[in-house]
């Protein structure tokens, strides 16, 4: 089996993880792996790995995601999230990882592989991550409490000024639905009506359909993805200073 050596060039060697969340069962959810080897043999953690020599960063991240979990992703849904590279952060040696962050709506069952023993998707909230305010979920191996903080800060930003909520759910949708991703991304309820009246104020961000959904109560509107890729006004956060309004 290969070690870290086989991967080190001038004394330090480069990882590929990668932060992928989804929604699941109302609630901001993650992709974890447990690890099968030392260090932290046992301990869940992102999934990720060592990039080989002549890789392409990118390739490495969707490879280690596909070996490790049996989740393949196109090119287009994985973004570079962030570089971490604090002395200590893996004790083999000096390591560098490059932090991807991906997202996806239906998400296939994740299958373990590799050096993974298992792997399965963790709700945000059962996480002991940075800044979180119990401190009390399943801990993460190395430093990847701290990676999947900044990918869900990452992700809560891009639903104010982008149509990222989009790729959690199905290709038609309700406004409904819609909604539901940004209440379980942002972790707190919004109003109906001034959720709708945002959306549909904002140019190319949802098309109808022109077909209904049966719902309790009357049919609900289906859209689908406009052809917008930013939002113009973005859609804000509520705070405690400015609620939702």
């Amino acid at each position: 089996m290969p070690t870290a050596n086989d991967y080190t060039t001038n004394g330090f060697a480069i990882t590929a993880d990668t932060v992928l969340l989804t929604v699941r069962n109302g609630q901001l959810s993650v992709l974890l792996v447990e690890r099968g080897n030392d260090p932290y043999k046992g301990h869940w953690a992102l999934p990720g790995g060592f990039v080989d020599l002549n890789e392409d960063l990118d390739d490495a991240a969707r490879r280690e995601l596909a070996e490790e979990t049996g989740v393949s992703l196109e090119p287009s849904h994985l973004e570079q999230l962030c570089s971490y590279g604090t002395p200590g952060r893996d004790p083999r040696q000096r390591i560098v990882t490059v932090a991807y962050l991906a997202f996806v709506g239906v998400p296939t069952i994740p299958v373990a592989g590799d050096d993974a023993s298992a792997a399965r998707f963790f709700a945000i909230d059962d996480l002991n991550i940075a800044g979180s305010e119990t401190g009390t979920g399943t801990a993460l191996a190395f430093d990847h409490a701290q990676i999947l903080a900044d990918g869900v800060e990452r992700a809560r930003a891009k639903l104010e000024y982008s149509t990222l909520a989009t790729a959690f759910v199905d290709e038609t949708f309700t406004l409904g639905e819609l909604r539901r991703v940004y209440e379980a991304v942002w972790g707190m309820p919004l109003h109906e009506a001034n959720f709708r009246r945002k959306v549909l104020g904002t140019q190319g961000f949802v098309e109808p359909t022109g077909e209904t959904a049966p719902t309790e109560g009357r049919p609900a509107q289906l859209y689908r993805k406009g052809a917008a890729t930013t939002l113009h006004p973005p859609i804000l956060r509520p705070t405690r200073d400015q609620p939702d309004e």
